[in-house]
């Protein structure tokens, strides 16, 4: 494992803590996945790319990182809480489809997207149908330690039982009082003790779709229960690693947390990591306030608040430049910046892949730009290891960039870096670019083909003096998003920033 100083902000805590694995080199991190009934969008997407970013620099490290990242395809009712329809049987209804219809198109949907983000697959991918069997042995644990109870058919937590050994509202900061006095009586809630208590097993109305025999007669899993459930048979009774965004904190994590402590008699995981939220032009993104974009729309361009189609890796690289601990505004201004920066940074990355040391012994080092690109590599490093700061991380690698661009023009020397150090920024570049921050290039083989054949077409227009020509295929690349690169002894391309 390579040598770190790694840092992480702990929820639980409130505070950056050092971050010490369980059981070095393994790393067991769960993150809340999605609910799939419908196409994944922002809120889907910023998680996905924080903890596929976490997972990769803890690779990196050397660390085996066991990531589990769940789908939720029962359970999670439309009220976010203990009432209303099934989210994946009302949409089944709707499309006149069977539940488990719709949870495999939106499964299959949601993993093309993460796929065009570039995100890396999780080790394990539990589905909250196929653990029926370990949730309802969860529920019977909480019911044989006395903090659960049986009412009608549907079994549900006891908060203020578990509070009086326990403390319920440690994640989020809720204070049980303030829960109990602020909480409305919602349907369904009517027969549960305490409006705080949650459900662990739900009886299923005749007409419910997706429901399994169970102790206390045909049911469903309430929505908490999978997550404990899932991650303690996959990562053990306490992990490294929990993370999601900041909108699970509470009831969600919460929940976790207490039935964790009520069968197991500890925490599930040691650190609670959790993204902050995507707000679109200043507003929070809602379906009624008609600014909820999906990936797809993001994709293609076909949203009206959408000047144009913004590519995966622009949508992933925009991400990447914020903290994810930091609120992230979505606007057509600050795609287009985020394009600019992908495609310099792309630029950067064809560079540093062809450029050769070349040896020349008449020319000393330069201590200055040798100092300067280790200090830049030194700050990239830092940056990740304070809480995974990608923003700073790439502040840096431009200015590696820079050195890089300078090597390509002539304007620096790669003998007066010494071989050594002129590798080391080679490396470092292409490694943080492709490996830590997971951007690639988006080109297919056919552009590639068609690349080079309009290159010998322009070269041997030029060598012709056909200057219209020329200019005629400068401007339909152009068009393409690509500039011709007219070199001493080359033609190339790049990019257009």
């Amino acid at each position: 494992m390579k040598s770190h100083n790694l840092k992480l902000y702990n929820t639980l805590s409130r505070e950056k803590e050092e971050f010490q694995a369980i059981n070095p080199p393994f790393v067991g991190m769960y993150v809340c996945g999605p609910t799939v009934y419908g196409d994944a969008h922002l809120g889907h997407g910023r998680p996905a790319v924080t903890f596929d970013t976490v997972n990769r620099y803890l690779t990196h490290l050397g660390f085996r990182v066991r990531y589990v990242r769940n789908i939720t395809d029962v359970g999670h009712l439309t009220g976010d809480a203990d009432e209303g329809e099934d989210k994946i049987a009302k949409k089944a209804k709707l499309e006149q489809l069977e539940p488990m219809e719709v949870a495999q198109q939106y499964t299959d949907t949601y993993h093309r997207d993460m796929a065009l983000l570039n995100t890396w697959k999780p080790s394990i991918e539990p589905r909250a149908t196929g653990h029926i069997p370990e949730q309802i042995a969860l529920v019977e644990a909480i019911l044989n330690e006395g903090l659960a109870y049986e009412i009608n058919g549907s079994v549900y937590f006891d908060v203020l039982k578990y509070n009086k050994k326990y403390k319920y509202g440690k994640l989020s900061g809720r204070v049980l009082e303030d829960l109990m006095s602020g909480t409305r009586d919602l349907d369904g809630q009517g027969e549960k003790r305490n409006a705080a208590d949650f459900a662990l097993w739900k009886k299923a109305a005749p007409e419910h779709l997706m429901k399994w025999n169970s102790p206390w007669g045909m049911g469903f899993p309430g929505w908490h229960l999978e997550c404990t459930a899932m991650s303690s048979k996959y990562l053990g009774n306490q992990f490294d690693i929990h993370g999601g965004g900041m909108d699970l904190m509470f009831p969600h994590h919460e929940c976790e947390i207490a039935q964790s402590n009520a069968c197991n008699h500890q925490d599930p995981a040691k650190y609670w990591m959790h993204n902050n939220m995507i707000t679109i032009n200043g507003q929070k993104m809602g379906k009624s306030l008609g600014n909820f974009i999906n990936l797809q729309e993001l994709f293609t361009g076909q949203h009206d608040l959408l000047e144009q189609a913004y590519s995966p890796m622009t949508i992933r690289y925009f991400m990447l430049t914020a903290h994810y601990r930091s609120t992230l505004d979505f606007s057509n201004d600050a795609l287009k910046a985020a394009q600019k920066g992908y495609k310099k940074m792309i630029n950067g990355l064809r560079i540093a892949r062809v450029l050769e040391y070349q040896e020349d012994q008449s020319i000393e080092l330069d201590q200055t730009q040798i100092q300067q690109i280790e200090s830049s590599i030194d700050h990239a490093y830092r940056a990740m290891d304070d809480d995974f700061n990608t923003a700073q991380a790439i502040g840096h690698l431009f200015n590696l960039l820079k050195k890089i661009n300078s090597i390509f023009t002539g304007q620096l020397k790669s003998a007066a870096l010494g071989q050594d150090v002129f590798a080391k920024l080679k490396d470092t570049y292409t490694t943080f670019v492709t490996d830590i921050l997971g951007l690639i290039e988006e080109k297919s083989d056919v552009q590639n083909e068609m690349l080079d054949l309009m290159l010998k077409l322009y070269g041997e227009a030029k060598t012709a003096r056909d200057y219209i020509k020329v200019d005629e295929i400068r401007a339909r690349l152009k068009a393409m998003g690509f500039v011709v690169k007219d070199m001493k002894d080359k033609i190339d391309w790049a990019y257009e920033e």
